[in-house]
């Protein structure tokens, strides 16, 4: 016979042996077992560990006392206390906190209102005053016009500024860059804000190309000087450069159209200059 078979064979054996044996063997030994005597010493361990608990009890009447005396301690140390010292709504710092700085947009409540990123805090709340108005409207010198050769006339990017910082005060305003550079393959773009003494003025994208990437740097401060120029016309600087009527008028008496050949490639084109600037030499030669 295998050895499992032994096994289970012992198993039904052990089970078939009655349960009144095994319930007579344990009342057996239940009734026969002695213990020592330590039932005098554990009762007065007890009566002991009682007594103490007994002493070290806390009444409602001790709560009840203590939380009088903390109450009657605090009503003296705020008798103690003058009421100057205490900070009131109307109280220098209070007001301080109150005080909107150029950015702070008060009245709604946005919490942007300083990130001229998302704002549009103070644009056409009202107008400057007149004497700012009359340097921003001032018409402009033609001296300062300049003209490109393909024909298109312009104001150099310093003249705006110039005209900035005499109506408003050097710090007085700046340009807050709304997105991120773009750099595409051949141009640079951003948008920027034109912020006059705290309040946004204009809106608008700058672009400036570039042909090598080592000039990306210089290409997007002149996308900056751009985003300055187109800015500035809603605040009418120079607007007459706009004026097709103004554009003919100008070059008819202060510029010429010429012939011009390339010296590299021999191409012949017109170009445009001022009469009182000198004539094309290089790359193209009159």
């Amino acid at each position: 016979m295998s050895f499992v078979a032994k096994s289970a064979r012992l198993c039904l054996t052990a089970r078939r042996i009655p349960r009144v044996g095994i319930a007579y063997q344990r009342t057996y030994a239940a009734s026969t077992r002695t213990y020592p005597a330590r039932s005098t010493a554990t009762s007065s361990r007890v009566t002991k560990a009682q007594a103490s608990t007994t002493t070290n009890e806390v009444t409602r009447d001790d709560i009840s006392e203590v939380i009088a005396n903390a109450a009657g301690v605090r009503e003296a140390l705020q008798d103690e206390v003058p009421t100057e010292s205490v900070l009131s709504a109307e109280s220098p710092s209070s007001r301080i906190s109150q005080i909107a700085f150029p950015g702070d947009f008060v009245s709604g409540g946005d919490s942007t209102a300083s990130d001229w990123s998302k704002s549009y805090y103070g644009l056409s709340v009202e107008a400057f005053p007149r004497e700012i108005a009359d340097i921003l409207l001032a018409p402009i010198d033609e001296m300062d016009i300049e003209m490109k050769p393909d024909g298109l006339i312009y104001l150099p990017e310093i003249k705006y500024r110039r005209i900035l910082n005499k109506a408003f005060g050097p710090g007085a305003w700046g340009l807050a860059p709304r997105t991120e550079t773009n750099v595409g393959p051949k141009i640079v773009s951003r948008e920027y804000a034109l912020v006059c003494q705290g309040r946004l003025v204009a809106i608008s994208r700058g672009e400036n190309e570039y042909f090598d990437p080592s000039g990306i740097s210089t290409a997007a401060e002149g996308c900056k000087s751009n985003a300055l120029m187109r800015c500035c016309k809603d605040l009418g600087i120079a607007s007459e450069l706009w004026d097709p009527r103004f554009i003919r008028e100008f070059k008819t008496k202060h510029c010429v159209e010429v012939f011009a050949e390339n010296l590299t490639t021999k191409k012949k084109r017109k170009l445009w200059r001022r009469k009182d600037q000198p004539k094309f030499e290089y790359p193209w030669k009159e």
